[in-house]
């Protein structure tokens, strides 16, 4: 790959599209449900390395702090709000209200501070629920490229070699998905890739080469770009705000994760309807979603767990409801590689509808190893002063988030009863 005569560029994202380039489509959604019906919720969002490399090692905090700070000046800009207003549903009305839009137009995002702990980088942003909660793919976006530009600098590497084997490796996995135009994904690779100026690349050639495969993308900014669909519906965000909120107010906590999903299907309807069940623990989704809910919703997404184990018990109850499997979708989404996707569609596809957000290692596959890093909900605080800390659970005990002792409380409110 010749450096003049690259393809990977990013063009004009990074001067208009400052906020959304880093942006997930299921953060405006979330943030739309929080401005109307929790305007008051005040969250904590802090960021965590779950894997070994050294952030310091190679981001320069101040230059990233700075960075942070340009965008939290800037906010959303006209281009951004006036493409999030073109965005329609089914019955073709707005997606985002314009009360809300025009609220994002004065509303001002909260800091992200940096500090040191544990000898090594730790973020932090509090604020309104409906504003905080943009800078959880941001962050990440942007930490992943301050890294990878801080080590091809440091080690002396040449980034267009690593251009080149990424797209050696782009090119097998096309390979592969040309060979197989019934397996279908969304780029789910902002939170985690290369860079910016990479996944636009990336992109760029599935649309191009493979582009009966490609649905869409969560990146809303390369939606835009390049007139696709912006995927995305909740992360478990929703779910555990809604159970710090009913901690802080004593109420029912457990309760709290179906009122969410009916708050969710009320204001979204059928359009968005994708629940994420591993929040509490997906035996623990199965027992509180409804026969009613079951029907109505499109589908299922998986993010822990083992797969194979999941779409087995997501059948089996789609069948114990009365419904028939294959008219409803499961979007599996955790850590997915090539050989992975061609295994998990050939199990399932004529049994369910099937359906890969793909991210890692679709776009940050050129080498170095990827980093491994989240930025969660952690805190929630009312008006009146009454707060709790925020709990995900999970089928993987590696991914549980949250204080030990309310992780403990809450396995103990999320447990389902086994049968006698």
């Amino acid at each position: 790959m010749n450096p003049e005569t690259s393809p990977v560029t990013f063009g004009p994202i990074q001067q208009e599209m400052l906020l959304t380039a880093g942006l997930d489509y299921y953060k405006p959604t979330m943030s739309q449900l929080a401005y109307n019906q929790h305007p008051d919720a005040e969250v904590t969002f802090t960021f965590k390395n779950r894997g070994t490399q050294r952030l310091l090692d190679y981001i320069d905090p101040a230059a990233l702090q700075q960075r942070f700070d340009d965008i939290q000046a800037r906010g959303f800009s006209e281009e951004e709000l006036d493409y999030l207003s073109t965005l329609t549903t089914s019955a073709e009305e707005p997606v985002f209200g314009r009360d809300y839009l025009e609220y994002l137009q004065t509303a001002e995002l909260p800091r992200v501070t940096i500090g040191i702990e544990d000898d090594d980088l730790a973020f932090q942003a509090t604020g309104r629920w409906d504003m905080v909660t943009f800078w959880e793919t941001v962050v990440m976006s942007e930490v992943n490229q301050a890294y990878f530009e801080g080590m091809v600098a440091a080690e002396g590497m040449d980034l267009f070699e690593l251009y080149e084997e990424g797209q050696r490796r782009l090119d097998e996995k096309i390979a592969v998905l040309q060979a197989n135009p019934a397996i279908k994904f969304a780029d789910f690779g902002t939170r985690r890739h290369f860079s910016l100026r990479w996944q636009d690349h990336v992109v760029k050639e599935l649309l191009t080469r493979c582009p009966d495969n490609i649905i869409g993308t969560s990146n809303v900014a390369l939606a835009q770009q390049y007139g696709i669909k912006p995927i995305g519906t909740f992360a478990h965000e929703m779910p555990m705000t809604y159970a710090g909120i009913a901690d802080a107010e004593g109420g029912d906590i457990r309760a709290s994760h179906n009122l969410m999903l009916r708050d969710w299907y009320d204001f979204y309807g059928a359009d968005l309807s994708v629940a994420l069940t591993d929040t509490y623990g997906s035996d623990f989704f199965f027992s509180d979603f409804t026969p009613e809910q079951a029907a109505a919703w499109r589908g299922l997404r998986h993010d822990s767990g083992d797969p194979i184990a999941f779409g087995e018990k997501s059948i089996a109850f789609y069948e114990a409801n009365g419904i028939d499997p294959t008219t409803k979708t499961i979007v599996f989404s955790d850590g997915l590689d090539m050989d992975e996707i061609v295994k998990l569609h050939a199990y399932f596809k004529d049994r369910v509808q099937v359906v890969f957000g793909w991210g890692t290692t679709l776009t940050n596959d050129l080498g170095p190893k990827a980093l491994n890093i989240v930025m969660k909900a952690t805190h929630v605080r009312l008006p009146d002063g009454k707060e709790a800390n925020q709990v995900k659970l999970s089928d993987n005990p590696g991914k549980h988030t949250g204080p030990e002792e309310t992780i403990a409380a809450y396995q103990q409110l999320f447990a389902v009863p086994v049968p006698a």
